[in-house]
């Protein structure tokens, strides 16, 4: 009989939940189902909105006596507060215990709250390490919803990290292979300046639809990243004088799985290039929303693609690179800083089974 050992391996990421802003919830999906329980980060949380527009994300255990305020075991909302299924403890977006059934609500039972922000009616929570507070924002104020679609979201479950995924934002090589795109190039080098790298690139894309007809696409990206869980693209389709935005959202929930949620819009086209292509025939109120699912459908398409490498891949920390792969090794140093230092942080290991030859 073989015995097991653990050993370190070669090729670890680091800790599954890097420091940073990741993905909660949309403001419009909080809203409809008035409270939202979900894991995130490897924590059980609720989401919900005050009466006075205000969002809350907060830790799923009272601190009263420890009872699970998620939605499945009670929890609810009543004129804006968090009501515990347990004593009835109630509690504010602020995390206060504002008031119980029997007792002035004690100071110092206070709900555990992330920080948030929202952008574009994306909600957003800060994870800090060994809990720290946020000590860099993302842009919250550079993105107008005048003229744009509703937001498309869909969101992808999977085994995965956020460094791999996104890592793809500069992975040049793969796109060229993995998804056909062409003439694939990089206007200008990818920078760095803290929390924020710039990856911009142009490239054409021929797409066949229902199968017979093949449309060619001329695309310039230009990607700002914040973090590992946060990734906004600004296209440009020149061909049609089609804007569209893009986030990719990669968000851990326990340590195993990641969420990739994808959003969209696509600004409203009133004289588009290609009468067809751009659905000039539409009205112009019906072109943008139906334009955004039909690119929304083109990019689940290659996160589809990308999802049997990601989920069976493993991570090389010493890639052996060539010219035309792009700035990978900049992206993996820029990564470094959303981690715990070494040596408060956590090596993975792999499984090996000794006496197998494996």
């Amino acid at each position: 009989m073989s015995t097991r050992q653990m050993e370190i391996g070669d090729a670890p990421l680091p800790s599954p939940f890097p420091e940073g802003w990741y993905f909660v919830a949309s403001r419009q999906e909080v809203l409809k189902a008035k409270i939202i329980e979900k894991t995130w980060m490897g924590e059980d949380i609720v989401v919900w909105c005050d009466d006075k527009g205000r969002i809350c994300v907060a830790e799923a255990t009272c601190p009263h006596l420890g009872a699970d305020l998620r939605p499945a075991a009670g929890g609810r909302i009543c004129d804006g507060r968090l009501v515990c299924p347990f004593h009835g403890f109630e509690f504010n977006a602020d995390g206060e215990c504002v008031a119980t059934p029997y007792a002035k609500p004690p100071k110092s039972a206070r709900l555990r709250v992330f920080e948030t922000e929202e952008i574009a009616g994306v909600i957003f929570a800060w994870w800090g390490i060994n809990g720290r507070a946020p000590h860099w924002t993302l842009p919250t104020d550079s993105v107008d919803q005048a003229g744009w679609s509703p937001l498309e979201i869909s969101t992808m479950r999977f085994a995965g990290h956020p460094q791999e995924t996104t890592e793809n934002s500069v992975d040049l090589g793969h796109l060229r292979y993995v998804h056909g795109y062409g003439s694939v190039k990089r206007p200008e080098r990818a920078s760095v300046e803290g929390p924020r790298l710039e990856s911009n690139f142009d490239f054409r894309r021929t797409q066949k639809i229902a199968g017979v007809v093949k449309l060619t696409f001329d695309v310039s990206a230009r990607t700002s990243i914040f973090g590992l869980g946060y990734s906004f693209v600004e296209i440009r389709e020149h061909s049609v004088g089609m804007d569209m935005r893009l986030w990719v959202l990669a968000t851990p929930v326990d340590g195993t799985l990641i969420d990739l949620s994808l959003v969209s819009q696509v600004r409203r086209m009133r004289k588009p290039k290609r009468w067809v292509v751009g659905m000039g025939f539409l009205p112009v109120g019906l072109r943008a929303p139906l334009m955004n699912k039909f690119m929304a459908a083109f990019q689940r398409h290659d996160v589809r693609q990308d999802l049997i490498i990601w989920k069976n891949k493993r991570y090389l920390p010493r890639p052996r690179l060539c010219r035309s792969d792009g700035e990978v090794m900049t992206y993996r140093r820029y990564c470094a800083q959303f981690y715990p230092d070494s040596e408060n942080s956590a090596t993975p290991v792999r499984v090996k089974t000794a006496g197998t030859g494996r």
